[in-house]
């Protein structure tokens, strides 16, 4: 069975909708999936310590007609499941330490990432997600900030967006980065990318743009750092700190949130969107040619 068509990927999905009650029983049906097959809405109402309302508005929201239906996905899930090889996966996080074996690398390098691309999932608000594609399209100009480790994530949100034909630019300068977040307008959108949401220059610059009225968009790590005060909209990813160093894991996060932004504008507006980006690549590969001969 595919990941996204399973009932732990439509929690996740959803997850970041949901209200905190709700989000108390999906836990625990992530941890429990199998008990709660064999549960009644009245049981796991009480193993949640929720009440019954709580539980159905929840498997609603997450797309599910009712209890009942929910439960059949499950146990038609584990049906699929049984017998079937469970593969090996690396515990979430990766630590190096004097005895690590080369070999060992390549895989507990892809679980670890796995596992935080899930997390971020699982974090994310759909309804924000939906509202920054929305804010974005029909921006005047797009501003980036970002440093550092943050640089490449906001050099290809750069590169995607002009491929859409979309009005941006990113400035790796932090001081000409405030100078532009000075020039922005009420129609302009601007975007803050941060793990830590504590780099002074790009939470500096963001805060210039909103002093101009502009709609700001912050994609970081940790809901409740510095620069999600300064966010209209807050991209969050997994709200947990790997270890010192992240900069490998961070862009993981970041590089997935920014391909999200890319194909939700896409799938926003196909066809509008798609000769765009038809006319730019036959502008790129005529270039290309003409500089061969």
């Amino acid at each position: 069975m595919k990941r996204e068509d399973t009932v732990a990927f439509s929690i996740d999905a959803g997850y970041g909708d949901l209200r905190p009650s709700e989000k108390k029983a999906a836990d625990y049906i992530l941890e429990n999936m199998k008990e709660v097959r064999d549960m009644s809405l009245s049981q796991l109402a009480a193993r949640c310590r929720v009440s019954q309302p709580t539980i159905v508005r929840m498997v609603k929201a997450l797309g599910y007609e009712g209890f009942r239906s929910f439960k059949d996905a499950i146990i038609e899930e584990m049906a699929q499941e049984s017998g079937e090889r469970q593969s090996p996966y690396a515990i979430y996080g990766y630590s190096i330490s004097e005895n690590d074996e080369l070999s060992d690398v390549p895989a507990k390098m892809a679980a670890a990432a796995s596992a935080m691309i899930e997390r971020s999932i699982k974090a994310l608000s759909l309804k924000t997600y939906q509202k920054v594609i929305k804010v974005i399209e029909s921006a005047g100009q797009i501003d980036i900030y970002g440093i550092e480790n943050s640089s490449s994530a906001c050099c290809d949100l750069e590169t995607k967006l002009t491929y859409l034909g979309l009005s941006c630019r990113y400035l790796e300068d932090p001081y000409l980065q405030r100078i532009s977040a000075a020039s922005l307008s009420e129609k302009d959108v601007a975007i803050g990318i941060s793990y830590s949401g504590a780099s002074r220059d790009t939470v500096d610059a963001l805060k210039m743009a909103k002093k101009q009225g502009v709609a700001t968009i912050v994609i970081t790590n940790f809901r409740d750092s510095l620069i999600s005060k300064y966010a209209d909209y807050l991209l969050c990813t997994t709200q947990e700190q790997l270890f010192y160093g992240n900069a490998i894991f961070s862009r993981t996060s970041q590089t997935l949130i920014v391909d999200m932004i890319y194909m939700g504008l896409l799938t926003s507006d196909y066809k509008t969107y798609s000769e765009r980006l038809d006319k730019n690549s036959r502008i790129i590969r005529n270039k290309a040619y003409h500089r061969s001969k």
